[in-house]
């Protein structure tokens, strides 16, 4: 989240400049999206885990939201699709959402452990063939 050195979530955001190829605002809105996606499609008690271990995720999730006009599903689409479509709507390519999907769910992993993301990417249909 911007203006919060060294928080986890700018750390995410920088591993994503540097790792995917994107500028900071859509490796911001873009990281907002999927930890919107998971807190809308996950299991309620895991993802509240995962955001707990995630300081700033929450600003992020909200910045994403706004962004969009209130944070309803891009088109009315939701699921995998739907994140899918607003991620392109961000102006990304489908490289580049992978890549980001994956490096979030590897840092999420990172920060929560295996138990947490495993159930969240486990309960959500279609999303494991991203990460």
């Amino acid at each position: 989240m911007r203006g919060v050195p060294g928080g986890t979530m700018d750390e995410l955001i920088e591993r994503l400049v540097a790792n995917v190829g994107v500028d900071r605002a859509t490796a911001e809105k873009a990281l907002g999206i999927i930890l919107d996606f998971l807190a809308k499609e996950g299991p309620a008690d895991k993802v509240q885990t995962l955001l707990e271990r995630l300081p700033g995720a929450d600003g992020v999730i909200a910045a994403a939201r706004a962004s969009e006009g209130g944070g309803g599903f891009f088109g009315g689409m939701g699921g995998v699709m739907g994140v899918g479509s607003r991620m392109m709507a961000a102006g990304l390519g489908m490289g580049q959402i992978q890549g980001i999907t994956r490096e979030t769910i590897g840092y999420a992993r990172e920060k929560a452990g295996e138990d947490v993301v495993g159930g969240i990417v486990g309960a959500i249909p279609g999303l494991g063939q991203f990460v």
